[in-house]
């Protein structure tokens, strides 16, 4: 069963009348499955892509090699890259992309440690990126990372509703 915060933002979603769509590396899939899951999932969730392997990113998103290289797999300026190369594979009001550290063995580091999660959403116009570092278990860090993906989408699609028709 989805959190509490996923089933709030699919609702929110749905009442909006808006559609979202993921590209995940850390979560493997699961922000879909458990937006899949929700009451309103056939009105809000469009699809995703899971590219966990960097040559996924390299070859289903077209991630350029040199930004794989010189950032890592499993970092902010990658996470901004799958989620606006998914734009033009998966037509959507909301694209989120989603990589991270869940496990060792990546590009950890003193500064990027085991549970850093990498968001980035693109609302309608707007884009917004989020880092965290999540502490537990690789399904821990993962259910975290949903559950901020949700809370990241509910706080932008708030912010949105608060914007002005005619501003600038």
């Amino acid at each position: 069963m989805p959190s509490q915060i996923v089933m709030d933002c699919s609702k929110s979603l749905a009442e909006r009348k808006l559609t979202v769509a993921f590209a995940e590396s850390a979560t493997a899939g699961r922000l879909a499955s458990e937006f899949s899951l929700c009451p309103d999932s056939g009105k809000v969730l469009k699809g995703g892509l899971v590219c966990y392997d960097a040559d996924l990113k390299k070859s289903i998103l077209h991630v350029p090699e040199d930004i794989l290289n010189k950032f890592t797999p499993e970092s902010a300026e990658v996470t901004k890259e799958i989620a606006g190369r998914l734009k033009p594979l998966i037509p959507a009001d909301i694209h989120v992309g989603i990589t991270g550290l869940t496990t060792p063995g990546g590009s950890e580091s003193p500064e990027k440690p085991v549970g850093t999660i990498f968001l980035h959403a693109f609302i309608k116009d707007r884009s917004v990126a989020v880092r965290e570092v999540f502490k537990g278990e690789p399904e821990e860090i993962v259910m975290q990372a949903i559950d901020r993906a949700a809370e990241l989408i509910m706080q932008e699609v708030a912010y949105e509703q608060k914007i002005p028709e005619n501003a600038e």
